[in-house]
């Protein structure tokens, strides 16, 4: 009944990690430790919902386990729970929700929502468009991103931004994501 490691097992079981790859019981582990508040197991879960994982898709469902991590402090379910809310996917669209949650885990630098949250200022989607915020928050993605398709991504969405504003405009970005850098370093 140990939360990690049903959280471990059920991922072996999801990939097929020295057991046969299964999704039912890999679901059925990952519900055992989400239902005992382990944040991962949530948030995965919650992906699982969203995509029909082993589990019936159910977009309410997904909500409700990114929302359980995501309160819990977990910036993946956080920004899965903003993607959400852009999307209406399990409840009504709402992009100032949409930028409470990605903007609370792109805070933590997790870099997805670092660039989700760009993409909201960039389009003015729940905040005013703003393309020195868009960069901003692009720039940081670049910096965090853990994947080269993550940074490339980034790079041209920051890159696009960047073609519809002044040089002012761009150093005001790129020292607005130096000091948010400098007052997040470890």
């Amino acid at each position: 009944n140990l939360a990690d490691a049903q959280f471990v097992l059920g991922m072996m079981y999801a990939d097929g990690r020295g057991v046969p790859q299964n999704y039912v019981t890999a679901a059925s582990l990952l519900r055992k430790a989400a239902d005992q508040g382990h944040a991962f197991a949530q948030d995965s879960l919650g992906r699982w919902y969203e995509r029909g994982d082993g589990v019936p898709q159910s977009y309410v469902d997904a909500v409700n386990w990114y929302r359980k991590a995501a309160e819990q402090g977990h910036a993946s379910a956080q920004d899965n729970l903003g993607l959400m809310y852009i999307k209406g996917l399990g409840v009504a669209q709402d992009y100032a929700a949409a930028e409470v949650w990605l903007r609370t885990a792109a805070e933590q630098g997790y870099a997805r929502a670092q660039h989700d949250l760009g993409l909201l200022y960039a389009n003015g989607l729940g905040v005013p468009r703003d393309f020195v915020q868009a960069y901003k928050w692009f720039d940081l993605s670049v910096a965090a991103a853990k994947s080269e398709s993550s940074r490339k991504e980034a790079t041209r969405n920051r890159d696009e931004a960047a073609s519809g504003m002044t040089p002012a405009q761009i150093d005001k970005a790129k020292a607005l994501a130096k000091e948010w850098q400098a007052k997040h370093r470890d």
